[in-house]
């Protein structure tokens, strides 16, 4: 009965949410993420973000061990599966639109994943430089 509580919860915060407009860190269209699993803080595929996300999950990048290891000893577990916010746990090679303070913790203690620049929201912006990020990049 929780689990009913939560999602019809984050379903009105959704339905009344500000969602910032969907442009990537060229300027461009923001490009998918990842549809499986089903990425985004709205679970969307995309890396979209509003006035509720406060985690301001904007980089879309692929998990690496080293990195799901890294934010597992921030607190963060990624690899364990989460019903109640339709979180299915990640694995390496996964794509997921992550909290860009934790991308930037992890790039600063040389943990951080590869991105995907297309896929990564301008706010990301607000918080590391385009260099960080194409540093990382997806070749």
């Amino acid at each position: 009965m929780l689990k009913l509580y939560v999602t019809i919860f984050i379903t009105f915060l959704i339905m009344n949410e500000d969602i910032a407009q969907s442009v990537n860190v060229f300027g461009q269209p923001l490009g998918l993420c990842c549809s499986s699993p089903t990425t985004g803080f709205y679970r969307d595929g995309y890396c979209n973000t509003g006035s509720s996300d406060y985690g301001t999950h904007v980089v879309c990048s692929v998990m690496t061990q080293d990195f799901l290891e890294f934010s597992k000893s921030r607190g963060n577990d990624l690899t364990t599966p989460n019903d109640a916010y339709r979180f299915p746990g990640l694995v390496p090679g996964d794509k997921w639109c992550l909290c860009v303070l934790r991308w930037k913790e992890a790039y600063d203690a040389g943990k951080a994943p590869k991105v995907y620049l297309e896929g990564t929201h301008e706010k990301a912006l607000n918080y590391v430089t385009i260099d960080q990020l194409i540093e990382c990049a997806l070749k």
